[in-house]
């Protein structure tokens, strides 16, 4: 009965192994789709098909205040540098879904008090912060969900990689926008993936809403696409080599 059984079985399983040796592989190739050529950055510089949004043109003509106004932030030798209590600036085109990279350092730790220690953000869609604060090697005085790289309020990064003040540091990251049905009720939440310095500090989290600094996030209807920001915290934040890829969604 034994050798029955397993007699059966090898017979049952054979003409499976046959059918997909059978298989030619041409018919799992896909020639539907030829992936467009880019050609990568040089030396820390953007790929071919990435938005410049600041770089080497030593002006903010992609850049206006939240209002509409022109964007009252100094720009010098390459570099945008926050002006305090000069506000927000954000991008004058929408985006949606895109992969950003960011260069941004913070002062020297004497001349920022309190919660303002190179204190900024990044803000998808003008909603969803990357937070960014001076957070290298100390014992932070803010929770850990509001220290550099953490999605202010929700996700504290895996690990710190920060680097001291008056050094230059990066984020690259993937933001899926969130998806909405035809009745503005949620599809599906955002998403983000971020690396600080090259290393992986968030892992695809879903966002819980836009941010809240007290109260709890949720989500509401939008646009498909608005202006990415970048927050004016009463800190002398720096930036430099700021360039976008726009996304399909990938939610």
């Amino acid at each position: 009965m034994k050798i029955f059984i397993a007699t059966s079985l090898s017979i049952l399983c054979l003409p499976l192994f046959v059918f997909a040796q059978e298989i030619a592989p041409e018919k799992t190739e896909d020639w539907s789709n030829k992936p467009p050529v880019v050609k990568p950055g040089e030396g820390g510089k953007a790929p071919s098909d990435a938005l410049i949004l600041f770089a080497n043109d030593n002006d903010l003509a992609k850049w206006e205040g939240v209002k509409g106004e022109v964007a009252a932030w100094s720009v010098k030798s390459n570099v945008l540098q926050i002006i305090k209590d000069a506000g927000d600036i954000q991008t004058k085109q929408k985006f949606g879904s895109i992969q950003l990279h960011i260069e941004w350092m913070t002062p020297d730790r004497s001349e920022d008090k309190g919660t303002s220690r190179g204190n900024s953000g990044v803000f998808f869609m003008g909603l969803y912060e990357l937070q960014i604060y001076e957070s290298y090697n100390y014992e932070t005085i803010l929770y850990y969900n509001g220290v550099a790289g953490s999605i202010y309020k929700q996700h504290a990064p895996l690990v710190n990689a920060c680097r001291p003040p008056g050094v230059w540091q990066s984020f690259d990251v993937v933001f899926d926008a969130p998806m909405f049905n035809d009745d503005k009720t949620l599809k599906s939440p955002a998403y983000m993936t971020v690396f600080h310095n090259g290393v992986l500090i968030q892992h695809h989290v879903a966002l819980k809403g836009p941010m809240v600094y007290a109260g709890y996030p949720e989500y509401s209807w939008h646009e498909r696409k608005l202006p990415l920001r970048l927050q004016e915290h009463d800190s002398r934040v720096s930036f430099r080599n700021i360039w976008v890829r726009e996304l399909s969604s990938a939610n």
